[in-house]
């Protein structure tokens, strides 16, 4: 069964407006881990895919509704990712269903994810009306060098390093482009690359993220394309990966993904 078989991205659906778990849809993760020499069982990082839904709602036992901004986490370790659109057709069916409390809508929610991931599923929620603060991303900017380059599909060969020096430092970008695997719309998001080992020339590492703007895979495979890459083609020893999308239809997906550190902040631009 292919991607377009397993998913409801691209087709015309009918939006339900009543609770059904089995709306959600389990895609999983070896599909894809395999062809970069990832075995789920020995993962070289650990992680978690943040997901933001900005557009949760239910009823209260009045019938009154209720609203909230919700972050949604599954580890990286999870058997399955969650496609996104069966999430939006979840949300959309509970957003008629009556709960007694907040408590009551997370439990059940986690419930359900958890079950649809094979792995815990946290979800938190803030009001809706609570100001995003905007973060800036740490370190230095890839995106005011200058870059001459036809290059629009993944080449790792286009990472250069200089053996001889050894660094620990921050790099972000906010010109990364992939594309759905599923549809081929176009995803926008800024990336976050913190590594130890030998010097990556920033421009090249510039002209390899540039290089996914044509790829199209989920965002989580997209970040751990490019942990595998970094680590194999340019040597990085300690490694941190995160990408920030932009959202659609609601929700954002964020996954990061390391071998040396956990991630504690969430940065956001004016985008996301």
């Amino acid at each position: 069964m292919n991607l377009h078989e397993m998913t409801q991205l691209g087709q015309v659906t009918d939006y339900p407006d009543s609770y059904d778990a089995n709306l959600l849809q389990p895609i999983p993760r070896e599909l894809t881990r395999a062809s970069l020499g990832l075995d789920n069982d020995a993962l070289p990082f650990h992680g978690v895919d943040v997901w933001t839904h900005y557009e949760v709602s239910w009823l209260d036992l009045s019938g009154k509704p209720v609203v909230a901004i919700g972050e949604i986490r599954v580890p990286a370790s999870s058997a399955n990712l969650i496609e996104s659109k069966s999430l939006k057709l979840y949300f959309n069916g509970l957003n008629f269903t009556p709960f007694e409390s907040a408590d009551a809508f997370i439990r059940q929610v986690e419930h359900d994810l958890s079950v649809t991931a094979e792995a815990p599923v946290l979800l938190t929620l803030q009001p809706a009306h609570e100001a995003q603060s905007l973060v800036d991303f740490p370190g230095q900017c890839l995106d005011g060098l200058a870059l001459q380059t036809t290059s629009y599909l993944p080449d790792p060969s286009l990472l250069k390093i200089e053996e001889n020096t050894w660094v620990d430092e921050v790099w972000h970008s906010h010109l990364l482009r992939t594309n759905c695997p599923v549809t081929d719309q176009p995803d926008w998001g800024s990336m976050l690359i913190h590594y130890q080992g030998p010097r990556i020339q920033p421009e090249s590492l510039l002209a390899y993220l540039v290089s996914f703007r044509r790829h199209s895979d989920f965002h989580e495979q997209c970040v751990e394309r490019i942990f595998v890459d970094l680590q194999q083609y340019a040597g990085a020893q300690a490694l941190s990966v995160y990408a920030r999308y932009t959202r659609r239809g609601g929700l954002d997906i964020n996954p990061f993904r390391s071998n040396f550190e956990q991630l504690t902040t969430r940065w956001r631009t004016s985008r996301q």
